[in-house]
């Protein structure tokens, strides 16, 4: 059944509010995809707070311009959905990445960073960074490791210390 112009501009100003809160896009080609196999998609990306449009490519090209977003033509010439992350710039970029290994059908086209358009190799790019918790993770252990290697260096000496008062105290006992 045909939209009413009211609900396409209704569409479109949606469009517009996920293109101003989302701190990143993933631009897919989900053509292939069932309709379990887009809902398990949207589940997965959901967990991580990534939302997943399925929209008509000429109300999301409305809604790019009203932003002032240029993408390339030629990927208006076949479907297009968007994920869009609003928490973590990757998370998109992440959770695409890893739903196209096992499904096939899926293909990343190019997305947006920071209002502007990223092609696929950029996007692939951003899809490997390591997570916020795993870069924390990485942080904290570089800091942790020269203070448990000082630990480690100090309590070296203790146990030196201990050593020699015991094979001191063994050889006063020995000559008594």
């Amino acid at each position: 059944m045909a939209k009413t112009r009211k609900e396409k501009e209704g569409i479109v100003l949606k469009l517009g509010e996920q293109l101003e809160s989302a701190k990143s896009a993933v631009l897919v080609n989900y053509k292939g995809l069932t309709v379990s196999e887009t809902e398990e998609l949207r589940d997965e990306l959901r967990k991580n707070n990534v939302s997943f449009a399925v929209t008509k490519n000429k109300l999301f090209n409305i809604a790019l311009n009203d932003k002032g977003i240029k993408i390339d033509k030629e990927l208006m010439d076949q479907p297009i959905a968007v994920a869009f992350g609003t928490v973590d710039e990757i998370a998109a970029a992440k959770g695409i990445n890893e739903f196209a290994k096992t499904h096939e059908a899926v293909e990343i086209l190019g997305g947006l960073f920071a209002n502007e358009y990223i092609d696929k190799d950029r996007v692939m790019v951003l899809a490997n960074i390591p997570s916020r918790d795993e870069l924390y993770a990485k942080i904290v252990g570089s800091l942790a490791a020269p203070l448990s290697g000082m630990v480690t260096v100090l309590s070296g000496n203790l146990r030196g210390l201990v050593s020699v008062l015991s094979q001191y105290k063994d050889q006063r006992s020995a000559n008594n």
